[in-house]
């Protein structure tokens, strides 16, 4: 038993805890968010979005363009006929035959619509812009969800090198309990506790590098690459100047994405009631064709054949005087949905108020917290030391040098996440203030 317990411990330090590891690619955050925005599905989802928008506010949508159409047509008749002249003379045939053919280019133009058609193309053109915000929102959210996962790798890469530090300061006591033990200057119990805490901090490491493994696909995902594509992280993090911060916290009812999107929206809706008004107005039309008719007749009409070509041209008013009041109800409820976005955008803004007040106050106490876990970091570090002195010294048990290096652990382990759980308060609240796009990574 004894045996089958150090082979064990042998193959997790040689295969579970120091693996070899070749040299890996370093993604650094630039190439992460570049390899994002190329590659993300959402984000292209969002960008064929924006080329539609962009088709329908163009100039061939917009209704201000001619019509332009080609007929063309052939008739065949063959029927007997019997006809009485004006003279008294009459005349049969059987099998009469009569062709006609005709071709014609027609052309119609809108000149006035009351005004609908200006309005719908102002409003396309805004439609357009709301695409744009749209396209900004989804690129700003996928920013936010990549630096969650990338940090997350980052802390896990953090927490793995801590993780083998106390590996390895457990493997150092476990072989001094041994050589102690052989030499009869401690007894069993010091051996026993020094292999059951390497056990465990096998245990640990092992399960921290495979949620590495996890945060890392996941990290694949979002920037759409292979899945066991392997790679480092930058865990390197600035944080924003705070004189800087509170200016963009101060203009972020300008920037503010959401806001923004209110704005065009209650601009569509004051363009939409405004052609809806043009059913009140008359409509102006211009129409002209060019066309050629050709028939060929039997001998009981007056004409054998006929060939004409020419131009017409004529311009037409239309001005639907009464609807049934459809018009009428139609323009109210277009005013109702501009006042309605209005309201949207005051609702809007005051969440959007409570969620700034609110980024900040998190991003302040989780700075607060990681000024506190670095000092705990020094305070456990400085106890562990003077820990590990006590110990060779047999001043102290194994218990208590092992629950200072416990402390330590933890202390790293909080302060990582500490770090990181800052950063990502500050781009939540960079993204409310709309500056996320702005700043450098």
């Amino acid at each position: 038993m004894r045996v089958f317990y150090k082979s064990l411990l042998a193959f997790f330090i040689m295969f579970g805890i120091y693996s070899p590891s070749s040299a890996q690619e370093v993604l650094t955050k630039q190439e992460a968010i570049t390899q994002m925005l190329d590659n993300n599905f959402g984000i292209q989802l969002a960008e064929n979005q924006l080329d539609i928008a962009d088709n329908n506010q163009d100039i061939l949508n917009s209704g201000y363009l001619p019509s332009l159409t080609g007929n063309a047509g052939a008739n065949y008749t063959k029927d007997d006929q019997d006809v009485t002249f004006r003279d008294g003379e009459s005349n049969s045939i059987t099998g009469a035959e009569t062709t006609r053919y005709n071709a014609s280019v027609n052309f119609n133009y809108v000149l006035f619509d009351g005004l609908g058609r200006f309005w719908n193309y102002k409003s396309l053109k805004e439609e357009y812009n709301l695409s744009s915000l749209q396209a900004r929102e989804t690129i700003e959210l996928t920013l936010l969800q990549l630096f969650t996962v990338y940090y997350e790798v980052a802390r896990l890469t953090e927490n793995e090198q801590v993780l083998k530090q106390t590996y390895g300061n457990t493997q150092q006591r476990l072989k001094r309990a041994e050589y102690s033990f052989e030499y009869g200057q401690v007894n069993k119990l010091e051996v026993l506790n020094a292999e059951v805490d390497i056990v465990n901090d096998s245990i640990n490491l092992l399960n921290t590098r495979q949620l590495l493994e996890n945060a890392k696909r996941d990290l694949n995902v979002v920037i759409n690459t292979d899945l066991d594509r392997n790679f480092d992280v930058d865990t390197l993090v600035d944080f924003t100047n705070q004189i800087q911060l509170e200016n963009y916290v101060n203009s972020a009812d300008a920037n503010n994405v959401n806001l923004l999107q209110a704005e065009k929206n209650i601009t569509i809706s004051d363009y939409d009631y405004k052609a809806s008004k043009a059913v009140f107005l008359p409509s102006i039309g211009l129409t002209g064709s060019y066309g050629w008719n050709e028939g060929n007749f039997p001998v009981t009409s007056f004409a054998t054949s006929s060939t004409t070509t020419g131009v017409s041209g004529g311009v037409s008013l239309s001005w639907d005087l009464f609807d049934g009041g459809r018009g009428i109800t139609t323009t109210k409820n277009a005013k109702i949905q501009y006042d309605n976005q209005q309201l949207v955008k005051e609702q809007i803004k005051k969440e959007v108020t409570r969620d700034i007040y609110n980024a900040r106050g998190n991003y302040q106490n989780r700075l607060n917290v990681l000024d506190l876990q670095k000092k705990n970091i020094s305070t456990a570090k400085n106890n562990f030391e003077r820990s590990s002195e006590q110990y060779k010294l047999g001043q102290i048990t194994s218990v208590e040098l092992r629950q200072s290096q416990v402390n330590l652990l933890n202390a790293q382990t909080s302060s990582n996440l500490a770090k990181y759980d800052a950063k990502l308060a500050e781009l939540e609240l960079l993204q409310l203030t709309g500056q996320l796009l702005n700043i450098e990574f």
